[in-house]
């Protein structure tokens, strides 16, 4: 029990698979809004993503302030820390909804299902987002 004890405490100091975890949720609460978006709000697949988005930038935020970058986040000024986030992440999502609009718009079922395409998006989202948020959004206090 103390090796596994042991394991999670070493995963849990790394920043990347905190990362990942938060991205992870982050993925869940993403599908989730974008299947109420398309069944629920009734939006288009392209509607659909942006309203989806706006729910996962924002519950990825708060989980990557509060876990991944606790060390690093703003005492005050949420609000600006939040838009910063949203925008420096902004390529992330650039990329990923670019992988999603292909995955859509040109390619055959199952890839082309938008609950599908999402999880390609993604994981190329969150490799940018991740070097926009540990170099510029949450970055080390300079020294």
């Amino acid at each position: 029990m103390k090796g596994l004890a042991e394991r999670a405490k070493r995963i849990h100091e790394i920043r990347f698979l905190r990362f990942g975890f938060v991205g992870g949720c982050g993925f869940l609460v993403n599908w989730v809004a974008l299947y109420l978006a398309l069944h629920a709000l009734r939006l288009d697949k392209y509607s659909g993503w942006f309203a989806a988005f706006f729910v996962a930038v924002t519950f990825t935020w708060w989980g990557n302030r509060t876990l991944t970058f606790r060390d690093r986040a703003a005492s005050r000024g949420l609000l600006r820390e939040w838009f910063a986030f949203v925008i420096g992440n902004s390529l992330g999502a650039a990329a990923n909804f670019l992988v999603y609009s292909v995955l859509v718009t040109y390619t055959p079922q199952p890839f082309g299902n938008p609950l599908l395409a999402i999880v390609a998006g993604t994981i190329v989202g969150m490799v940018f987002n991740f070097v926009v948020s540990s170099r510029y959004i949450f970055r080390a206090p300079v020294q």
